[in-house]
């Protein structure tokens, strides 16, 4: 039996995408992309030299990121700044996006990715790392390919894709399960696992393939902002 999901999609089904880059005129490359309620914008400012003198790499260039969640985001008020989320958050999105990006033929530089979450319904971190690839790709950064992100989620017994705010603070059965991954879009290269929640091993294939369909499918999304730039 498939479950009913309260926002009446189908278990496989993504909420509604919106995507654009050039969004941030001072930026080097910029990008927007939308799950739903979920509003993530990314801005890219480099390679330039990296400060101090002593973090410098004479082989090759650095990725810095910085992810914030703004405090007017989310009905509760976050306090401004950064905060522990926040800061695993950064590392764990610059570890995702790392293996796509080639910096060597950028010694001694920094490349800096702000993210900012303007409005917020779950599924912040993978909306950050959809936004991010492309804001990259917009700056001219050398890439083995765009990087594709999503939470894949279960409830009761279905496992499902994109998970939004309600399904993430989900009570029933075994509470909530979160599984947000990230993936070189066009093989099979994951760059983020992360799981909160329980999947059952033997049903974790079957969710590394419900996220690999949706991935495909942000991948078109990202590829057509892409191109529309340009046109």
């Amino acid at each position: 039996m498939k479950v009913k999901r309260a926002s009446g999609r189908a278990w496989n089904e993504l909420r509604k995408m919106k995507a654009k880059v050039g969004v941030v005129p001072n930026a080097d490359g910029s990008a927007i992309f939308e799950f739903g309620d979920t509003v993530a914008i990314a801005a890219v400012y480099g390679p330039r030299k990296l400060h101090p003198q002593h973090m410098q790499d004479p082989a090759t260039g650095i990725l810095r990121v910085n992810y914030d969640l703004l405090s007017f985001s989310v009905a509760d008020r976050k306090r401004p700044g950064p905060s522990r989320r926040s800061t695993e958050i950064s590392k764990v999105t610059e570890w995702a996006l790392a293996p796509a990006i080639d910096l060597e033929a950028f010694p001694n530089t920094v490349v800096d990715v702000q993210i900012y979450i303007i409005q917020a319904d779950a599924g912040t971190r993978t909306a950050g790392i959809n936004a991010a690839s492309m804001a990259l790709a917009h700056a001219g950064i050398p890439m083995r390919d765009l990087i594709t992100s999503v939470a894949v989620g279960k409830i009761d017994e279905q496992i499902i894709v994109d998970v939004d705010k309600v399904e993430e603070d989900y009570e029933g059965g075994e509470g909530a399960t979160d599984f947000p991954i990230a993936k070189l879009a066009r093989s099979d290269e994951y760059t983020l696992l992360q799981l909160d929640g329980k999947i059952p091993p033997e049903r974790f294939k079957e969710a590394l393939d419900a996220a690999d369909k949706a991935c495909q499918e942000i991948y078109e999304f990202q590829k057509k902002a892409l191109k529309e730039v340009g046109e």
